[in-house]
């Protein structure tokens, strides 16, 4: 075992999978000389070279649809995204062609690729940088959506994505990168793409979550159970396909949930999953399904007290949590 930051098991990830399989290779704006504006690329561009480990133009279109090109033909592309709020010019690439590639092909081709995309806010960012955008790919079949919240899942959702066949959008949160440390093994190992960990057993009431996130909801844990709430708290990891039965069996067992998201709430991927909850096992529900998520305006401000207006965080979820705790 080994203690190691989030974007530490990133780099682990694309080291041992770029060692591993030689159709694997990167493409990014600064991913090779600078190593990645958040140093998750350090050290390929040595190891690996100018052939597999490639510097884009500032050109998100030509990043995803070479990724699509060479994913058609047998290579294992991981292309980059600096900002989720840059990703709109490449949404062509990746909804109307990695996205439908099997579908359309009748399973004879495929799009093994893993697109990269650094995304969330509370790091005063402003409206450009602090984007958490999952919920435009959340609704599109074809697509794995994946957003971890732990070193340990960062690393091995990474590695299971670059060994599927199917197109994966990764989402990395820049405010675990250096912020969350966690031991991992050295040994290789993967994280089953599609399958939510329960990582705390409570009575009362279920926490749904993922990110950033996750970690408000541990805060607000330990405030809640000081007044005696059980709380279950389940980290979704993957987005698309989200994992239901884990989920679904949570909430007949504690009979209220509360679903939490950094993104806004309309048209968001809890919305989702509440609209499941109230659709499937309704007779469970002792209290309605509610959501803790960012505001309904363009993004996160860029002054620090109004982004901490914006985001959920732990009062907020302890407000809510003791709203369904009264029915």
């Amino acid at each position: 075992m080994k203690q190691v930051s989030f974007i530490q098991a990133i780099n682990d990830a694309l080291h041992e999978e770029m060692a591993r399989d030689e159709r694997v290779f990167m493409i990014g704006q600064d991913i090779a000389l600078y190593g990645g504006v958040f140093k998750a690329t350090k050290g390929l561009l040595d190891k690996f070279g100018p052939d597999r480990v490639i510097d884009a133009p500032i050109s998100e279109v030509y990043i995803a649809g070479g990724a699509v090109g060479a994913a058609m033909v047998g290579l294992r592309p991981v292309p980059e995204i600096q900002f989720a709020d840059f990703i709109t010019p490449s949404m062509d690439q990746i909804m109307q062609q990695a996205a439908k590639m099997r579908y359309r092909s009748g399973g004879q081709w495929t799009c093994p690729m893993t697109l990269r995309v650094c995304c969330g806010g509370e790091v005063g960012g402003g409206i450009y940088h602090s984007q958490t955008n999952e919920q435009w790919f959340f609704s599109q079949p074809g697509l794995i959506v994946i957003l971890p919240s732990t070193p340990y899942d960062a690393k091995g959702l990474l590695k299971s994505a670059i060994r599927g066949d199917d197109p994966v959008i990764y989402f990395e949160h820049k405010k675990l990168y250096r912020w969350i440390k966690e031991e991992i093994p050295e040994d290789d190992f993967t994280v089953p793409i599609g399958k939510a960990a329960v990582r705390k057993k409570g009575k009362d009431v279920t926490l749904v979550a993922y990110g950033l996130m996750y970690h408000k909801c541990l805060q607000a844990i330990e405030g809640l159970e000081k007044d005696g709430i059980s709380c279950e708290l389940i980290d979704m990891r993957t987005l698309l396909p989200w994992d239901r039965e884990t989920i679904f069996e949570s909430v007949k067992k504690t009979s209220r949930a509360v679903l939490v998201q950094e993104n806004t709430k309309t048209g968001g991927v809890m919305a989702e999953v509440a609209a499941s909850i109230m659709e499937e096992i309704f007779d469970y529900l002792d209290a309605p399904v509610q959501r803790v998520c960012g505001l309904d305006v363009p993004n996160a401000p860029f002054a620090p007290p109004m982004e901490r207006f914006f985001l959920p965080n732990a009062d907020k979820i302890t407000r809510v949590v003791k709203k369904v705790m009264e029915y």
